[in-house]
């Protein structure tokens, strides 16, 4: 179940159904916590509590993060709903008690999401494999977590975005293939053997990343190690 980015106020504006509402929502992402699941849920109830906090406090919409098929004419439109809803004080009030209680009833969910983000990150092992070069925006990973023998291999490609506030790196992966790992197949044999399938780079940038436990591969282990891998690079 996915909640809209303007769920709160959709439809009849009434706490009941609100209600209900968002405590489904809470509901499914707190099973796929359960079930170490973090993607795409920690990010969509991290976008939905922010657009609550903003609106609570500006009364308007995080329109920076809304998704790019949302026109400026619908943005407009939304804008216009709003102007309505501040000169009607009953209305007002019963979004306020809306949103209050989804703030209240949204954190506990956070702060789970959160705290297994973090106890994952910090078992993360992630390693240079033989000599850097400079340029590191593009290379390659190896995967392994878990009791697997199976090393993953990823390409992967660091790209600055920039706005008129900041400017920040993405990351993206394109998976390679897969070896098991042995005493024939090394992290320096899997880059030899990747460098000579695969000529673009003489030579690249490889790291390792190794996690301890079991856990979903592309729902919550890819997203944390790319973005540790992200900020490794950075300082590195």
């Amino acid at each position: 179940m996915k909640l809209s980015e303007t769920w709160f106020m959709e439809g009849y504006i009434d706490f009941e159904l609100q209600k209900y509402r968002l405590l489904a929502y809470l509901q499914e992402v707190n099973q796929y916590f359960t079930e170490h699941k973090l993607y795409p849920q920690l990010g969509d109830i991290v976008f939905h509590y922010n657009n609550l906090l903003a609106f609570k406090e500006h009364k308007k919409l995080m329109q920076d993060s809304f998704p790019k098929q949302l026109s400026n004419v619908n943005l407009q439109k939304l804008e216009l709903v709003y102007e309505e809803m501040l000169q009607d004080n009953a209305i007002m009030q019963e979004l306020e008690n809306i949103i209050q209680y989804a703030l209240a009833q949204m954190k506990p969910t956070l702060d789970n999401g959160a705290e297994l983000y973090e106890q994952i990150e910090k078992q993360l092992r992630i390693e240079p494999v033989g000599i850097m070069p400079l340029y590191k925006n593009e290379g390659y990973v190896l995967v392994r977590y878990g009791n697997y023998s199976e090393v993953k291999a990823y390409n992967y490609t660091i790209t600055l975005f920039e706005n008129q506030n900041d400017k920040y790196r993405g990351i993206r992966l394109s998976y390679i293939d897969t070896w098991q790992n042995s005493i024939a197949n090394t992290y320096e044999s899997i880059k030899r053997d990747i460098i000579k399938a695969i000529r673009t780079l003489p030579n690249p940038a490889v790291f390792s990343i190794e996690y301890p436990l079991p856990v979903p591969l592309d729902e919550t282990l890819l997203p944390i190690a790319k973005r540790a891998l992200v900020r490794q690079i950075g300082i590195a």
